[in-house]
């Protein structure tokens, strides 16, 4: 596949021009087609084929979950991630019943979104078409967003590797905090499996993340998402410094 054709179907203009740019400036990505109530949301999939579709479930008009059957009458190829502001099982759940193949809650990073299309062109989503398991793979999710959210706010840019290294380093010590204690024997060797590189360039790739956030000078950023001044000016914090520091802030916010 040359080009994924996404549509885009939200009822909030500026989520949906935020969502428009994030994909124009996407190399692979084309956005066929855009609405944003369920009524021209369903006119539009008669006219185009995506790939994927994201889809408010609150749409006016016809909604985001009735739309889900629409889509899966008319496309049935089309891949379909919803992405909603409320965290309600019932509404997850018939999500999931009706086609979705994700249920992301807002705020959700658009970098997020485009990792979960990879995941669907990939084959890796099947497991979240199973709704008993969508509470955990909700809370998942949800860590992601909320390390991205970090990253961004403190300056780390996505494209870099050292962001997608960083946040599977701080899954893994939120998951098992005593990791940290073993970061050159398994937390890099365990991150260079999973992006097929090796522990060096995992370690190298962290450290150079970490630089471009300081670099920027973002030093209210930083204390304002950790509460203190925790760094001061051009000092920063060591790999496994910054690592056990984001994930005993998660821990302590009860995200797990």
């Amino acid at each position: 596949m040359t080009e994924v054709n996404v549509s885009v179907f939200v009822r909030n203009e500026d989520y949906l021009n935020e969502l428009i740019d994030y994909f124009n400036q996407t190399e692979g990505f084309n956005v066929c087609a855009t609405a944003l109530t369920g009524d021209l949301a369903l006119e539009m999939i008669k006219k185009v084929n995506p790939h994927v579709a994201i889809i408010d479930p609150a749409l006016k008009g016809i909604d985001g979950i009735k739309l889900l059957d629409h889509i899966k009458a008319l496309k049935p190829d089309c891949a379909c991630i919803v992405v909603s502001d409320f965290d309600d099982d019932k509404i997850v759940h018939a999500a999931i019943n009706h086609g979705a193949i994700y249920y992301l809650i807002k705020p959700v990073a658009s970098e997020i979104i485009v990792e979960r299309i990879n995941d669907i062109l990939n084959g890796k989503s099947a497991e979240y078409k199973v709704s008993t398991e969508v509470r955990d793979k909700r809370r998942a999710s949800s860590l992601d967003e909320k390390i991205s959210n970090i990253f961004i706010t403190i300056g780390i840019p996505p494209h870099i590797k050292g962001f997608a290294y960083l946040r599977e380093g701080i899954k893994m010590c939120v998951e098992n905090p005593s990791v940290i204690n073993r970061v050159t024997k398994e937390l890099y060797p365990r991150i260079g499996e999973k992006y097929d590189t090796s522990a060096s360039k995992v370690e190298r790739a962290i450290r150079h993340a970490i630089e471009v956030a300081w670099n920027r000078g973002r030093s209210e950023a930083i204390s304002s998402i950790f509460g203190a001044r925790v760094y001061i000016g051009h000092e920063r914090p060591t790999n496994s410094e910054f690592i056990a520091l984001v994930a005993d802030k998660l821990i302590l916010d009860n995200l797990m």
